[in-house]
């Protein structure tokens, strides 16, 4: 979920609360807050605790919250998943530390450490392409064995790897790369967490119903009518938090800019696009 701010750049929860009331409306079965799509990186401690109490407050009991706690500095990282088990969330999101590139052993110590902090269970985030450091399938298999570390959200690009972790071990996988949530769910995925549905949802939730419901041929044709708009919020060179705000209003935070015309109108177009009855 994106993290909205106001025009003079200041955390507006009346509107995180409006938007994670139509995503739940929608068909999203939970909220991802305080993560990269959030802008994590530029919200204070202060801001990523009031955002949980607030859309915690707004969803009810009912729908998961998952805090995004995850940092290049564990002791910050475990400081934050205490702030976030006190604000309400029902688990948490860890990215593998970043930019230091630690090696394996380290990594499993840092996953483990947090799982320790809090009694809240933890998604493993592995994104290699953003940090600079793979979760290996070798330490997933070793960090499956923590009763608390339960899921991974999976941009690692590596089905092989994803399938034979998701075969060994009860790790509920949620595809982090869009274009692989069909892929991914077809091998035994959970679901995704997903920056398109922050303006898509009830058509990137379509393609997973009609997979489970047995229709495996709508669920293809499905994914192919999301794959437009989601080449262009994702693969487009623009972050996307960028590409979200551009279609639903609403300033970033530097370093982030706003994108341009020629692409917010492309993204635009794409959005109208999907949006029109299939024929």
């Amino acid at each position: 979920m994106i993290t909205p701010f106001t025009d003079s750049g200041e955390l507006d929860l009346g509107a995180a609360r409006r938007h994670a009331a139509r995503l739940v409306a929608e068909g999203c079965d939970g909220l991802v807050l305080n993560g990269t799509t959030g802008e994590s990186p530029t919200t204070s401690d202060a801001e990523k605790s009031a955002l949980v109490r607030a859309v915690r407050e707004e969803v009810g009991a009912g729908v998961a919250v998952v805090a995004g706690v995850g940092t290049s500095d564990t002791r910050h990282t475990l400081a934050l998943a205490r702030q976030a088990e006190e604000a309400g969330a029902d688990g948490l999101l860890v990215v593998t530390p970043y930019y230091s590139r630690p090696p394996q052993d380290a990594v499993r110590a840092h996953f483990l450490r947090v799982a320790d902090a809090s009694g809240l269970p933890l998604m493993l985030y592995d994104i290699p392409g953003r940090t600079g450091t793979r979760i290996e399938p070798e330490t997933l298999l070793e960090l499956a064995g923590h009763p608390r570390i339960v899921a991974v959200k999976d941009c690692s690009y590596d089905l092989l790897g994803s399938a034979k972790v998701m075969a060994r071990t009860s790790l509920a996988y949620y595809s982090g790369s869009e274009e692989l949530n069909l892929p991914l769910y077809a091998l035994g995925g959970a679901g995704y967490v997903s920056t398109v549905a922050n303006v898509a949802p009830r058509a990137m939730r379509a393609v997973l119903d009609a997979f489970d419901a047995g229709d495996t041929v709508g669920a293809r044709r499905l994914n192919r009518r999301v794959l437009p708009l989601t080449e262009l919020m994702m693969a487009s060179g623009l972050p996307g938090t960028v590409t979200v705000k551009a279609l639903l209003g609403g300033p970033v935070r530097e370093p982030l800019q706003p994108a341009g015309r020629e692409a917010a109108d492309g993204l635009r177009a794409a959005y109208d696009e999907l949006a029109q009855p299939e024929t």
